[in-house]
């Protein structure tokens, strides 16, 4: 009645397999370390440039005035023109709502980190720049544009 039970031969696959399994779950952990490590290095790469930026942003605002009420630059180049020449008065201010240069310039001023105007004076002339804070503050400067005697040719 009952037929003796044969064992069924192994394929060749499977019998590959059977000793071999544990050699393909080391190349898969293999290949998972290396994906991990690469993503981990390319993490703490961009940590540490998204620091750098953060820093260098700090700097920046820092030298620009950061939340400092101030006049940055108020210079004359040049400091020194002939009769009917021009120059330019430039200024740099931070965190000023006004400004205002007298006696009054060529062109339109108002708060920037870095404008010029031009002047063209006839006699040594001293500007004066003064910038509000819309807080009631204000802060002066002066320059002078001195003219030489000669006439330009």
């Amino acid at each position: 009645m009952f037929e003796e039970s044969k064992p069924r031969p192994e394929g060749k696959f499977r019998r590959i397999l059977r000793y071999t399994w544990f050699i393909h779950v080391a190349v898969l952990l293999a290949i998972a370390w290396i994906f991990y490590s690469r993503w981990d290095a390319d993490r703490q790469i961009r940590e540490r440039a998204a620091e750098k930026k953060r820093e260098d942003d700090r700097r920046t605002v820092e030298m620009l005035g950061g939340d400092r009420f101030e006049i940055l630059q108020f210079y004359a180049s040049p400091g020194i023109v002939r009769r009917g020449e021009r120059a330019q008065v430039c200024y740099g201010v931070s965190n000023a709502k006004a400004v205002r240069i007298e006696p009054r310039a060529e062109g339109g001023v108002w708060p920037s980190l870095a404008r010029c105007v031009d002047v063209a004076p006839t006699k040594d002339t001293k500007y004066t720049l003064t910038i509000e804070d819309g807080k009631g503050n204000t802060k002066t400067a002066t320059v002078e544009v001195k003219v030489s005697s000669q006439k330009t040719p």
